[in-house]
């Protein structure tokens, strides 16, 4: 599938396929919501809005805006070529918890220096992730950590056979 393939955005919408490679962040106003476990973990209108090519955006929450105690490190890392290394968190609340399911970068590269200590989280570990009130479709794929809402058009990276993209 190429940019060809996209699917043509209609009024008040984005496709995934005008988003830039390297990624691009900005700060964002909407209403950011995570709940798991019945409790609301985290809400916030000062997220920042990351957008990949061919990817729905990730929604990265500061942390003063997450509930105290649910996040628990972990031991996994990662390396992204463009924003850094990033650590993990299992997620925990109510009687639910997630093991990975958040991610942060401690120390991000220079392109991305405003995402230091912000925390992102899988929507579809979640019980429940919205954007101004909207219930958020994870993004395919269980690499990935896109939020797919109904302003947001694709085709999305992470179903099969996307993984070449």
């Amino acid at each position: 599938m190429s940019r060809a393939n996209r699917v043509k955005p209609g009024p008040g919408q984005e496709s995934v396929w005008d988003y830039p490679r390297p990624p691009a962040a900005e700060r964002t106003d909407r209403h950011i919501r995570v709940v798991l476990g019945g409790v609301t973990i985290a809400d916030t209108q000062r997220a920042i809005k990351v957008m990949e090519t061919s990817h729905p955006p990730v929604y990265y929450v500061p942390p003063e805006d997450i509930a105290p105690g649910v996040l628990l490190p972990s031991e996994r890392s990662t390396f992204c070529e463009y924003k850094g290394r990033a650590i993990y968190y299992h997620v925990s609340a109510g009687t639910a918890e997630r093991l990975d399911a958040a991610w942060s970068y401690p120390q991000p590269s220079s392109g991305f220096r405003d995402l230091a200590g912000y925390v992102a989280f899988y929507p579809g570990m979640m019980d429940e992730c919205t954007v101004d009130g909207e219930v958020v479709v994870p993004q395919p794929g269980d690499f990935y950590g896109g939020w797919i809402t109904a302003d947001i058009v694709g085709p999305f990276k992470g179903s099969p056979g996307t993984l070449g993209w």
